[in-house]
């Protein structure tokens, strides 16, 4: 049989990392990355209009930031908890911290939800010896699984708030609308499979290189959820802690920020709109800056909390959502880089909890 995904296209030399890997440009996307941090920092000190902003910032309380840098941690160290039994169940508690801490130090720098670092993650793997098909189709599970419980407290909370089991009283657009939404996103996803299950060839000698391309990618995308839906099956306790702890203790970090101001929105404001406005970090902005931070503003505000305090909330959780994965993740990534695994080190790597596509 073919392989599904042939990485080595992508892999510009088996003993280097992959250009947008290497040191020269990460540097130059942390710079980047920085002067829009600090542009937005300058908006927020100086720009007329924003007093009221400037003053909860200054009133704000250490110790609800100091939670909240915790809470940060706590969601890396899910993260990590999560990415060892989803790709191998054999890899080891130190593997999984560099592979998937470097990943979050990517994540920090690349935009669009994490891509990035899966793609670090990929390459290391597959320099490792792991088939590129079942790397592929792994990574797709990951990022299904990972990203879909915020789908799934959306969908459960929104119709929570719309039939008025749980608090505030808010407009069936901010309840029903999004958790309506999230139920499709769903159940679309899930539908995938049966869609895309019909026999089709794989590309002849003569396809084009975009033909080969989307024909492995749907395959992959195929087999991803299919595995995705294995593994949550398994009820691995690792990837049920990790997925939702990923979710949650991140969620937590937004609630700490917004009490470090003097605010205590409810938490099911909080987690309504954290993955809505969560979807601002989609703009190809250096780290997600600006794309993140109007995106929670704008839609928070529209939950009914304070337009001064929510930049201010907000402006604290996106520098911690910055700092810390970056300086982890980059001790991680450095402790890699000095141990890069062998030609066959995951080769022959254990089957990871659900049984493997073929």
């Amino acid at each position: 049989m073919a392989t599904d995904v042939n990485l080595t296209a992508s892999v510009p030399g088996i003993d280097e990392l992959p250009r947008e890997f290497q040191p020269r440009t990460l540097r130059r996307r942390a710079l980047q990355a920085l002067i829009a941090l600090a542009v937005l920092f300058a908006v927020v000190l100086f720009a007329p209009g924003l007093g009221e902003v400037r003053d909860r910032l200054a009133d704000a309380a250490p110790g609800w930031l100091a939670l909240a840098t915790v809470f940060e941690g706590l969601s890396f160290a899910s993260y990590v908890v999560m990415f060892g039994p989803i790709f191998c169940a054999g890899l080891g508690w130190r593997r999984a911290w560099e592979i998937g801490g470097s990943e979050l130090a990517m994540g920090s720098l690349v935009p669009a939800s994490g891509a990035g670092g899966l793609a670090l993650g990929a390459w290391v793997l597959y320099r490792g010896g792991m088939e590129g098909d079942r790397i592929a189709r792994r990574s797709v599970a990951f990022f299904l699984i990972k990203s879909g419980v915020n789908f799934v407290a959306v969908a459960v909370i929104g119709t929570a708030l719309a039939v008025g089991l749980v608090g505030p009283d808010l407009s069936l657009w901010l309840t029903a609308f999004p958790a309506a939404m999230a139920t499709l996103a769903i159940v679309g996803v899930a539908s995938l499979p049966r869609l895309g299950s019909g026999p089709r060839p794989f590309p002849g000698p003569d396809a084009s290189r975009s033909e080969r391309w989307l024909s492995a990618t749907r395959r992959a995308v195929v087999r991803g959820i299919t595995e995705a839906r294995g593994i949550l099956r398994s009820a691995d306790r690792r990837v049920l802690a990790g997925s939702f702890g990923y979710w949650f203790f991140d969620n937590a970090v937004l609630w700490a920020t917004f009490h470090a101001f003097g605010m205590s929105p409810p938490i099911t404001v909080i987690l309504m709109g954290y993955l809505i406005g969560q979807l601002g970090g989609l703009i190809p902005l250096p780290g997600g800056i600006g794309g993140i931070d109007l995106g929670l503003i704008g839609v928070l505000v529209a939950y009914g909390t304070s337009a001064a305090g929510t930049t201010a909330a907000v402006f604290a959780y996106h520098v911690i959502l910055f700092w810390l994965p970056l300086i982890v993740g980059s001790v991680a990534f450095a402790m890699l880089r000095r141990n890069m695994p062998s030609r066959g080190e995951f080769a022959s790597c254990a089957p990871a909890i659900a049984e493997q596509s073929t």
